[in-house]
């Protein structure tokens, strides 16, 4: 009697490519908010009418931000791999593939940390204003907790975004489920193995949204 192929996946195998998963977008999701979120705000912040307007600035952060949104992300992969070598010392595994994911996830979020930004009533920074406070005081105590709703759910779209850019990190030998679909799904015609990671990928996604909406009618003022 023929043993079922279901029998002959190797789950410890599956379990570290879902461990490795995590670790890329663990990592990546915070170095992208470390590094989006400043950037969103300066967008923000040197746009017309706000506090620290200057067009110049503006027209480079915007370009910057455009250009590295347009590149789709497997080409982006390719691209930056001496760079990525300099920072990590690879371009392959869970450490190679970590900053590619954030050079194409930064810029992405802080378009969405601008949006959210620009949804703060302009009255309540005039307030803030007309009470002599400073721009600190304001980005701090005015937009960020203002913002917060809008900010978790950019934070939300991100990570689940970076779930698909993980999976497809796979394609340079980035590790994780990605990888492991690869290797054995498509490679060697291991169905089973395709089904597994799909669906892991498409709960981790689930978990993900189910999450941040929770966080952001939590925070949502009603």
């Amino acid at each position: 009697m023929n043993s079922s192929p279901w029998s002959e996946i190797d789950w410890s195998e599956i379990g570290q490519a879902l461990q490795d998963t995590l670790t890329m977008l663990g990592l990546s999701t915070l170095f992208t908010v470390l590094i989006g979120l400043p950037l969103g705000i300066w967008l923000f912040l040197s746009s017309k009418g706000q506090l620290l307007q200057n067009r110049i600035v503006y027209l480079i952060l915007s370009f910057v931000v455009n250009v590295l949104r347009s590149v789709p992300f497997i080409i982006l992969m390719i691209v930056v791999i001496p760079l990525t070598k300099v920072i990590v010392q690879t371009s392959i595994g869970v450490r190679g593939s970590i900053p590619p994911l954030v050079i194409a996830a930064a810029p992405f979020f802080a378009r969405l940390v601008e949006t959210s930004l620009r949804e703060v009533d302009r009255g309540v920074i005039e307030a803030a204003q007309a009470m002599g406070a400073s721009n600190g005081q304001i980005i701090w105590r005015v937009l960020l907790p203002e913002s917060r709703p809008g900010l978790i759910a950019g934070i939300t779209i991100t990570t689940v975004t970076l779930v698909s850019y993980t999976a497809m990190s796979g394609t340079i030998g980035g590790g994780g489920l990605g990888d492991l679909a690869i290797r054995y799904g498509y490679m060697r015609f291991e169905t089973e193995v395709m089904i597994v990671t799909v669906v892991l990928l498409l709960i981790l996604v689930q978990v993900l949204q189910m999450a941040g909406d929770r966080l952001v009618r939590h925070f949502s003022r009603r």
